[in-house]
């Protein structure tokens, strides 16, 4: 599956691109892997990310573990596009449902260690709205919130791409945007 861009906002010099496409796919500096505090990489995006990168992101995310919602860890992204991923726990333990406000959480834990690092591109799944049951509405607009918040706070980051698998999550990505930039 190729990146297919769904629409392009930019929000003072940050340019923000929805599409559909593979995670594990995208060329940034950094791609957010939607995990849990253990750091086990079992189903979904977080499956993805090690089959494709490699059993070694997980590896060295389980050394630093446990890491809480609200926090977020690097590691080095193996076999993927990408320099880096951003571990953001949005939930304890591996398939919990979880409550709507750990996307934002996780969301701001993700962008504030991105900009520490001082990266400049970073690609985002939908936060929370897989095993977590967080409804993708919700979801999209919790994290365009905080984009917007850690935009108006100052950033490091050039490039956000919102990215998901289903066009239904890119629409709700879309739709969020546009209604509040």
């Amino acid at each position: 599956m190729l990146l297919r861009v769904v629409a392009t906002f930019t929000y003072k010099d940050v340019t923000i691109k929805v599409a559909v496409c593979d995670i594990t796919k995208i060329y940034v500096d950094a791609i957010v892997n939607a995990a849990n505090s253990l750091m086990y990489m079992g189903g979904g995006v977080a499956g993805a990310i090690r089959r494709i990168g490699g059993i070694e992101i997980e590896e060295e995310a389980i050394k630093k573990a446990p890491v809480p919602v609200g926090k977020a860890i690097y590691t080095t992204a193996g076999k993927l596009n990408a320099k880096w991923v951003i571990h953001a726990p949005t939930m304890e333990r591996p398939a919990m449902r979880i409550p709507d406000e750990n996307v934002a959480l996780a969301t701001y834990a993700a962008l504030s260690l991105a900009n520490e690092m001082g990266i400049k591109s970073i690609a985002l799944p939908a936060l929370g709205t897989g095993v977590g049951g967080v409804n993708r509405k919700i979801a999209a607009q919790l994290m365009v919130e905080e984009i917007k918040k850690h935009i108006d706070s100052g950033t490091s980051l050039q490039k956000i791409i919102l990215c998901d698998i289903h066009d239904e999550q890119a629409i709700a990505f879309k739709n969020s945007l546009n209604k509040l930039l």
